[in-house]
């Protein structure tokens, strides 16, 4: 595949939302966060997402320069509507403003709704341990078909359904930042399957007809197919929590029948962050982290080439690499930004 040069990828990502209507600092977010997700190797987050935000734009299911709102304010339990406004751009003020009612009440707990798209969820992790605080975020999705199947189930009930739990880590550049979809793999990730031709890993996708398979062309059909939780019963248990926490709880909606096939995405997110320094001396406590972390990457390898890691390291070691070599965006993802750029009269250099 092509390598880009982070710069290069960074400039047409601004680029391409300023012209679609954006701010400039609108702009530098969105486009940012999308580049960061690539570098830090979810692809299926970051700038191949570029077509479906400029198709929600232009079919009114996003709103450029949209800040969101408080809706209810309740001093450390906030209520914030995203009013469609890009994810990374609601999300991030939701969770600034989570970070700033921890750090004066000691905790905080924000309800999104009515957000599009908010991204890679790990930045929002990033942006409380960064502050010196713990946060969990639960999402779900609705405004699009379901993508994964129930435990026992043979089609797509709810969405992949992320979770993020993040906290300082033994150094104040390696947080621990656990983020995961609760499906097997993330949606986006059979996007970028799809478009590289390859299959999906076994265990991983059902067919229309609830039978396993490899082909990541399933999940673009009508009747469409399903992803699988991982953990068999126990990503469900997640995922189903995530739905009810997130759509039910915030008031954002669940993926009930009338919120599905709009072809977008609404996420609603339940987010709650902490401020240690309320429970425990902070000395102590980074210091039981570091050492904690210490003994157990010291753990024997399986494989020499393989460390024992801690939630983070493998986000922080690819971003390392793709800074130096490039970002690698196969033929088909970049033909669909160059011309969605096109859509918008940005020109992208092959």
């Amino acid at each position: 595949m092509p390598l880009i040069e982070t710069a290069k990828l960074t400039g047409i990502a601004r680029r391409v939302f300023a012209a679609a209507g954006s701010s400039e600092e609108e702009a530098q977010i969105v486009g940012d966060h999308l580049v960061e997700a690539n570098l830090k190797g979810h692809d299926s987050h970051g700038v191949g997402m570029i077509p479906s935000y400029l198709r929600n734009l232009a079919g009114g299911k996003a709103a450029a320069n949209q800040p969101g709102r408080i809706v209810s304010d309740s001093g450390s339990i906030i209520v914030y509507d995203g009013e469609r406004g890009y994810g990374q751009i609601v999300a991030r003020n939701a969770t600034l403003l989570g970070i700033e009612r921890a750090k004066r009440d000691g905790v905080a707990v924000v309800a999104l709704r009515n957000a599009h798209h908010i991204g890679r969820v790990g930045t929002y992790g990033e942006m409380c341990a960064g502050a010196g605080l713990v946060s969990l975020h639960f999402v779900n999705i609705t405004d699009q078909r379901p993508a994964v199947a129930p435990w026992r189930g043979g089609d797509g009930r709810f969405g992949t359904n992320p979770l993020c739990i993040a906290l300082p880590g033994p150094e104040p550049a390696r947080p621990i930042i656990a983020d995961m979809a609760t499906s097997r793999i993330a949606m986006g990730k059979v996007r970028v399957a799809r478009n590289k031709g390859e299959t999906i890993a076994e265990g991983t996708l059902l067919d229309d007809a609830g039978n396993p398979t490899s082909d990541p062309n399933v999940m673009y059909k009508r009747p469409r197919g399903s992803l699988i939780t991982f953990g068999e019963h126990k990503g469900y248990a997640l995922a189903f929590i995530c739905e009810m926490l997130a759509g039910a709880v915030t008031g954002s909606g669940t993926m009930r029948p009338e919120r599905q096939d709009a072809e977008s995405v609404t996420n609603g997110m339940l987010m709650i962050v902490i401020d240690p320094s309320r429970l425990v001396d902070q000395a102590w406590m980074k210091d039981e982290i570091a050492a904690m972390a210490a003994y157990i990457t010291a753990s024997p390898p399986r494989r020499a080439d393989e460390p024992v890691l801690i939630p983070g390291d493998p986000e922080r070691a690819n971003r390392a690499k793709r800074l130096q070599d490039g970002v690698p965006i196969d033929d088909e993802t970049w033909r669909e930004i160059t011309l969605a750029a096109r859509g918008v009269n940005v020109l992208v250099e092959a």
